[in-house]
């Protein structure tokens, strides 16, 4: 396990994923124990020598920088507002994650989600929108879904072997049996400081769901709260890399023993555009999540109430979206 420091001497760890391909278990469980470092330590690591071609990586970032550059009226056509299933596009300022700041600004990004085709069912179940004016953009951006997808599944088996449980633990809830992964495509253009002298692209938030894989382009802007110090260090953009965080129902199943991290985006200060793609795998909404037997000691409780999935998904969603104004309906 390598590691990137940044000034404030924190270092983000980088774990090398392919011995778990090798398929000897000495070296899958090598890969496992860095991973249970990272996420018992600082919540976040960056990935390397995992499965998804940078050929593929760089066609999607092409394809969704092209996206954000339609007019604005090409964009709207497939507005999320339009949909009953909260795919599409979203505006700038349309959300707002910040849970430390109640003042704070709504984010200054715009976004672009789908998910896996389907039928109009239950939360978060549905069809995507595509933009008429870029008829191509499916094809590469489901490509890389795909991909991506199968990256996020390899993770829920390291994870499985960190935690002490067979290896195909979680392999149902990663294999999105209700289609509510989410790969949302991000555009976070040079914003001016605000009156407190920052440049907000996302506020301070961690992530809710279970897992999430971040491509991030050579611009940088993504930061990690260190708890210790109350400090705020900068995930340095390694091309290929994923970074990887697990969100607050891994922690929830891990009884804290795995953290899940503030974090925030610092929109560019250049006249350089950042684009980034966060795939969150969220699981199967009827999953309840509690406390896995592994991660309770002798004489130690849950520090979590169980909780389903499709339950918590909800209200954190009329949470983020609410508080920038967009209004989510169940």
């Amino acid at each position: 396990m390598g590691s990137i420091e940044d000034a404030g001497n924190i270092h983000i760890p980088l774990v090398d994923i392919s011995p778990y391909f090798s398929g000897d278990a000495v070296g899958k469980q090598k890969v496992a124990d860095e991973i249970r470092d990272a996420f018992e330590n600082q919540g976040f690591l960056q990935v390397i020598g995992h499965t998804v071609p940078l050929d593929i990586q760089d066609r999607y970032l092409a394809a969704i920088a092209e996206f954000f550059s339609l007019p604005l009226a090409d964009k709207e056509s497939v507005s999320q507002s339009n949909s009953k299933c909260h795919r599409g596009y979203e505006r700038i300022g349309g959300q707002k994650l910040d849970e430390l700041d109640e003042n704070a600004t709504p984010d200054q990004k715009e976004g672009f989600s789908i998910r896996r085709e389907r039928p109009l069912g239950r939360f978060l179940e549905g069809p995507n929108q595509w933009p008429a004016t870029m008829p191509h953009l499916k094809d590469v951006y489901m490509e890389y879904f795909d991909a991506v997808h199968q990256l996020s599944k390899t993770m829920f088996r390291l994870i499985a072997l960190s935690l002490g449980l067979s290896e195909d633990h979680f392999d149902y809830f990663a294999s999105d049996p209700n289609s509510i992964c989410l790969c949302r495509a991000h555009h976070y253009p040079p914003t001016p400081k605000d009156s407190a002298g920052r440049t907000r692209g996302v506020g301070a938030h961690s992530d809710f769901g279970a897992l999430t894989l971040l491509l991030q382009d050579n611009v940088g802007g993504l930061e990690v709260l260190h708890k210790p110090t109350s400090t705020w260090h900068a995930v340095t953009p390694i091309q290929g890399a994923y970074v990887v965080n697990i969100g607050d129902l891994m922690q929830i199943w891990t009884n804290n023993r795995y953290k899940s991290t503030m974090h925030r985006v610092i929109s560019p200060l250049s006249e350089h555009d950042r684009y980034s793609s966060a795939f969150f795998n969220d699981g199967a909404l009827d999953t309840i999540v509690e406390c896995i037997s592994t991660c309770l000691g002798p004489g130690e409780k849950p520090m979590y109430a169980p909780i389903r999935v499709e339950d918590h998904c909800i209200k954190r969603y009329q949470q983020s979206y609410g508080a920038g104004g967009t209004k989510i309906t169940v």
